[in-house]
């Protein structure tokens, strides 16, 4: 077989994912591009140019702003302590203990989980109402009952506690794969070298860590700037808009609202964040890289 023809056998196998992505990706991110700058409605007939006009209502809208701010910061949020706590019980449970591998499974087991089962979850538990059972235990210790999802001081920070729950299993399964492929020689030589624990850990294990990490951090950061299950299922934004993000804004706009232009031009600014964050998350760890091939 020639090569030539190789190449059309290839090209034809991966066709069908390709035509899947231009037509369910590329072309409805250009046309939310195109429609941002017009006043395309449910309620309006004619499709007509206004110019910036959804982007001035967008910075104008408090509850938008405030969607923006909660999106960024719940995603570095869950970002940091997702992977600390991951890169923390990988390390703890790569040993060849007696019950580190039950361990690890209990704490996969939740990423197994649907996010609206989790979100109902813990909607039951963080209730305040009678019979909630994170107050039920708070209040057998003799302490005050916390209105977990009402406060809007705390009720974004109780979603992402739960998120944090349920994903730091998935990312520790990634750092344990990474920390399977380190050379143990290079263990063995701190050790000679009279290196502690924790030198071990920052000199030899942190820093062989980069691949895991570089996916992990990117994931984390994507996937909670693009935060709605959790959201929607145990507050819906509330209480007030304390809990409103990028995702749930852009979902009560264009279908509740039928504001179609307007949130695609919230797309567009979500769209212009997430490319933004990744970048300088990318350049980060691509300096860590340096750092770590010099």
């Amino acid at each position: 077989m020639n090569s030539k023809r190789k190449d059309r056998i290839y090209l034809m196998m991966i066709l069908p994912a390709f035509l899947g992505f231009v037509v369910l990706f590329i072309v409805p991110t250009i046309m939310s591009f195109l429609y941002s700058v017009t006043n395309w409605s449910v309620y309006s007939t004619e499709i007509r140019f206004v110019g910036l006009s959804n982007f001035q209502k967008l910075f104008a809208d408090a509850k938008t702003i405030a969607a923006i701010k909660h999106s960024v910061v719940y995603a570095l949020l869950i970002t940091i302590i997702q992977n600390v706590f991951a890169i923390l019980l990988a390390a703890l449970l790569n040993r060849n203990t007696r019950g580190a591998k039950f361990v690890k499974s209990i704490t996969f087991l939740p990423a197994v989980l649907s996010i609206m089962v989790v979100g109902y979850l813990f909607q039951y538990i963080m209730t305040s109402a009678d019979g909630g059972l994170l107050n039920s235990i708070i209040q057998f210790f003799g302490g005050k009952s916390v209105n977990w999802l009402g406060n809007d001081k705390i009720a974004l920070y109780s979603v992402l506690a739960t998120q944090v729950w349920q994903w730091t299993g998935w990312s520790m399964v990634i750092y344990v794969a990474n920390l399977k492929s380190i050379d143990s020689s290079l263990y063995e030589a701190a050790n000679i070298d009279g290196a502690s624990g924790i030198q071990k850990f920052f000199r030899v294990t942190l820093p062989l860590l980069y691949p895991a990490a570089s996916f992990n951090v990117l994931m984390s950061l994507i996937g909670g700037m693009k935060m709605f299950d959790a959201v929607f299922v145990m507050t819906k934004g509330g209480p007030g808009y304390a809990t409103e993000t990028i995702m749930t804004t852009l979902i009560r706009e264009g279908f509740n609202s039928g504001k179609t232009a307007y949130a695609c031009a919230f797309a567009v600014v979500f769209f212009v964040i997430v490319f933004t964050l990744s970048k300088v998350v990318t350049f980060f760890l691509n300096k860590w890289e340096e750092a770590i091939q010099a």
